[in-house]
């Protein structure tokens, strides 16, 4: 059984995207992220190093969100799932990735893709 913890809103940004100008320009991109793990023992010793801290976590994130441009958000959110999973403890993680800002020639609130990684094949319940 694993315990879920969740930063929201990461507000990020980034020169994403498959046009010209979205490399050029930059946009807005909002990251939320739950992470599996156990927190019994972090409860128990009252350890940061016993479990993930999600203020250099969200730090790490930021970064890797604003360098190294990609076309899609689908390889943004895999670089970010794979950055999550390298933290001890970390079983699995769910990455969604908003892009508010996305070129599209319509009215809408957002554009978002969530993913679902894991260090065995298995994932969250």
């Amino acid at each position: 059984m694993t315990d879920e913890l969740a930063l929201t809103g990461l507000e990020c940004f980034g020169h994403h995207g498959v046009f010209e100008f979205e490399r050029r320009e930059g946009q807005t991109f909002v990251i939320d992220l739950v992470l599996g793990l156990d927190t019994r023992s972090a409860a128990e010793t009252d350890d940061l190093s016993q479990t993930v801290d999600y203020g250099s976590l969200a730090m790490a994130v930021k970064a890797a969100v604003e360098k190294d441009p990609v076309d899609l958000i689908e390889t943004l959110a895999q670089r970010i799932a794979a950055l999550c999973l390298l933290e001890s403890g970390v079983e699995w993680v769910r990455v969604t990735v908003h892009k508010p800002d996305a070129p599209i020639d319509a009215t809408f609130s957002d554009v978002a893709l969530t993913i679902t990684r894991s260090k065995t094949q298995e994932g969250p319940p």
